[in-house]
């Protein structure tokens, strides 16, 4: 190894003695020096150049090889992000600071000079290499289809270039006037707070990128309702300062990241992932049109095949128990049905029997507090589609349906009258 490096090391200064003797022997004195700076300078480059291309050529080789297997998700994803690129030219770099003392051994003053410009250009190489080391573990669980960690990379990722910008510079100020970074560092304490107020929403936006990663409560593509900002629509874009939404208008909205762990989100991609949406809305009846049922009245509701085994079983349970009471002939007194009650009940039973309401979820017909517009009688169920356009179909059939079967039971919708 060593006497290869001395080889090379011979072969550089070669070259680099061929030029300084070229340009003294055919160029003016007062040209000289000049000239044979700026062509040793194009040699070190076209050095630079060469070994990174080679470099590049090889590794991008090994790599390509395993591009297209799925088997190895790792090396894809690395391939992807050019990290290969920027480890080549990190290589044609340090070898180049290492032909640097090769190449202008005749020249020691340019040294300080030189040395400080590939250092400056190693710390964007590297900052480069950091970054794309970031895009390459976003690439990996995108192959994975891991969303939540692709949301925590997001803000991770984002946090990390605001700041890696910052320490970048940093150290290219040190590398460039040759100080000391503790110097630097050291005075940074006195400005903290204004550096805090100046990345209060990064910080936070990161803090929330953390915490719906490790919650899993939110995703891209993610269907929710905003109540604070009315909005409700799929997730298009959640990064570190603000998440898009796009409504189902078509319309745009954005709002601060960091909202949503302030404020109340709805996640409804529940629904759609379980193939179902809950249906739960009323139906306020006039209550002076609410009645006891006679003898007359349940022979024309069992006619009914909803509830027709309901009518008898409960007529037989109302006989037996008015037979034993005083004045069984008025309706009021004793155990009776109302048509409210009975309409609940086919209710109930209509939706039990609808083949577009979820059988396995929970199915519950009930009366809310009454209110000064009437009594509000509440269906609770859920749909076995949760397609937006199919939900609207199958709603507004069972409320046309409940809505005109109140009639047989002599039941009156409430309906505002404007003037």
């Amino acid at each position: 190894m060593n006497s290869e490096l001395k080889d090379t090391k011979d072969f550089l200064q070669t070259i680099s003695d061929s030029i300084h003797y070229w340009v003294r022997g055919n160029l003016p004195d007062s040209w000289v020096l000049f000239w044979q700076i700026v062509l040793k300078l194009l040699f070190l480059f076209l050095v630079i150049f060469l070994v990174g291309f080679l470099v590049k050529m090889l590794v991008n080789g090994i790599f390509r090889v395993f591009f297209f297997k799925d088997k190895y998700p790792v090396l894809k994803s690395i391939y992807q992000s050019r990290i290969t690129n920027s480890f080549a030219n990190l290589m044609a770099l340090l070898f180049g600071s290492y032909a640097l003392f090769s190449i202008f051994y005749r020249h020691p003053k340019s040294f300080t000079l030189l040395e400080r410009m590939i250092g400056l250009i190693i710390v964007f190489v590297v900052a480069g290499m950091l970054y794309r080391g970031l895009a390459a573990f976003r690439n990996y669980y995108i192959i994975m289809k891991n969303h939540y960690r692709i949301i925590a990379l997001n803000a991770v990722s984002q946090t990390v270039r605001i700041f890696g910008i910052f320490i970048s510079a940093v150290v290219a100020i040190c590398v460039i006037f040759g100080i000391s970074g503790s110097a630097i560092v050291g005075s940074l304490g006195a400005i903290t707070a204004v550096l805090v107020l100046i990345f209060r929403d990064m910080i936070l936006g990161f803090v929330t990128g953390l915490h719906v990663a490790t919650s899993k409560n939110l995703k891209v593509g993610d269907w929710i309702g905003i109540p604070k900002y009315n909005l409700e629509g799929n997730i298009i874009d959640l990064n570190l300062l603000t998440t898009k939404i796009q409504n189902f208008d078509k319309t745009l909205s954005t709002i601060p990241t960091y909202d949503l762990l302030t404020t109340e989100v709805k996640n409804l991609q529940v629904m759609t992932e379980s193939n179902t949406r809950r249906i739960k809305r009323s139906i306020i009846f006039n209550i002076n049109s609410f009645k006891f049922l006679d003898g007359e009245n349940l022979d024309k509701l069992a006619k009914i095949n909803l509830i027709s085994d309901y009518i008898e079983t409960k007529r037989d349970e109302v006989i037996k128990n008015r037979s034993s009471i005083p004045n069984p002939e008025l309706l009021i007194n004793g155990r009776q049905l109302t048509n409210i009650g009975v309409f609940r009940e086919y209710v109930f039973n209509y939706l039990k029997n609808n083949e577009f309401i979820e059988q396995q979820g929970t199915i519950i017909v009930r009366q809310l507090e009454n209110t000064p517009q009437g009594m509000p009688l509440e269906i609770y169920c859920f749909t076995n589609s949760s397609v937006w356009a199919n939900y609207e179909d199958i709603l507004a059939d069972i409320f046309d349906h409940l809505l005109v079967a109140s009639k047989e039971f002599d039941l009156q919708v409430m309906q505002v009258n404007r003037a």
